[in-house]
């Protein structure tokens, strides 16, 4: 069919599928400034002529025909003429679009939570930011990360704290929730949001159960040490299960320890401060009992750089399993972990009458009546006689040494 012959306007689609090519290529309008261009080798699309905001025309393709429909090219012209009514154009109304969809990128919660994970790397030992990004990473991110952070309401963050209340993890939904409420308290600080939506939800579900680690309870610690004592898999993680309980750091301190942090002559280990929780270095002194396990230990891996090696590798250290399951094996599976000697010594401690800051210097914890006043080495022989005294009694419960101290009541 011959351009000459089309007789109404717009045109039918059977007049668009047989109009012919000719020896140059050519336009011929279906109306309201939308054209049909045929080329040479038959090939047809669409164009829309429209003026620029500075009075000079152009043309917007609207896409080849027969894929694009003659109706469809009218809708995709009658969009293009009402952004171009809005002072923009189609062109720059694209570009717009793209610019828009990579900052909405920035800034939905997996964004948003990417800059805590970067934020709390600085404070916070790579053990335990793992564990908590994992636990983010299967719960909170399937849930909501591809939403926009500044729009997820209240509601919805109480509704999400409510399913993971129902699965019955209330110690990792509240490890979650204080993450959450973190990454809110710091775009609120940047102005990226005007409220946090995560405080006050605590309100409204579940704490978990007691918030400790596993542990027994005091009167249950005599036997507990005895069987540590008497555990026969492996010499080694005895030793660093029984240190554990002798000195209450954390089950990730012992095990990474290197022989180089020790002067096993002073009694003293100088914990270096990446490897704490708080990023501050401790000082930590070694009661007689605690010096013994390491001379015997540094029979058994003196030569290696780490004082507790992995039996596979002993460039790496033991694995984080290993004094949890011999606890397991002992049969206090559920009852006690190897972070839980924390709290059996505090517990003790504080029960003993011990100063509260000389107890919270010792399990490096920086609370506000001591954080101005930090330093490693802070009531290092006040903690000295303390902690001998702690090894004193542990070793009379298991009735490992001979004319045993008993550990003094304070009042001080």
């Amino acid at each position: 069919m011959k351009r000459s012959e089309i007789r109404s306007k717009p045109m039918a689609e059977r007049v668009v599928a047989a109009l012919e090519p000719e020896d140059k290529a050519y336009r011929v309008s279906d109306g309201a400034g939308l054209y049909l261009y045929v080329r040479t080798d038959a090939g047809k699309s669409w164009e829309l002529r429209y003026r620029k905001p500075d009075g000079k025309y152009s043309w917007l393709g609207l896409g080849s025909y027969p894929d694009v429909k003659p109706k469809e090219a009218r809708q995709r012209a009658a969009e293009a003429k009402e952004l171009i009514a809005q002072g923009t154009t189609p062109r720059q109304h694209k570009k717009d679009q793209e610019a828009q969809a990579q900052v909405s990128s920035k800034e939905t919660l997996a964004a948003l939570m990417d800059e805590w994970h970067v934020m709390k790397a600085k404070t916070v030992d790579a053990a335990s930011l793992r564990k908590i990004w994992l636990s983010i990473e299967k719960h909170l991110l399937p849930a909501m990360g591809n939403k926009p952070f500044a729009r997820i309401q209240p509601a919805y963050i109480l509704e999400f704290f409510r399913k993971l209340e129902a699965l019955g993890i209330h110690a990792t939904s509240a490890k979650i929730r204080r993450s959450l409420a973190e990454a809110y308290d710091m775009a609120a600080f940047a102005g990226r949001v005007t409220s946090n939506p995560v405080r006050g939800v605590e309100k409204f579900v579940e704490s978990a159960t007691g918030g400790n680690y596993a542990h027994v309870t005091q009167p249950e610690v005599p036997d507990l040490m005895r069987a540590i004592d008497k555990y026969p898999r492996s010499p080694q993680v005895r030793a660093a299960t029984m240190l554990l309980a002798l000195n209450g750091c954390r089950p990730g301190e012992i095990r990474k320890a290197a022989w180089s942090e020790f002067d096993l002559d002073s009694g003293l280990w100088d914990l270096p401060a990446e490897r704490t929780k708080k990023r501050r270095s401790v000082l930590i002194p070694l009661a007689p009992q605690s010096v013994a396990l390491l001379r015997e230990q540094y029979q058994r891996s003196g030569a290696f750089e780490l004082v507790f090696p992995n039996r596979n590798d002993p460039r790496k250290p033991m694995s984080n399993m290993a004094m949890n399951k011999a606890l397991e094996h002992l049969g206090y599976a559920g009852r006690q972990t190897g972070h839980g000697f924390r709290h059996i010594l505090s517990t003790a401690l504080n029960e003993r009458g011990y100063n509260a800051d000389h107890i919270e210097a010792q399990l490096a914890h920086v609370t506000g009546s001591i954080r101005g006043v930090y330093n490693k080495a802070i009531y290092l022989e006040q903690r000295r006689a303390m902690m001998e005294a702690w090894a004193n009694e542990v070793y009379g419960m298991i009735g490992g040494a001979s004319k045993v101290v008993p550990m003094r009541q304070q009042t001080a």
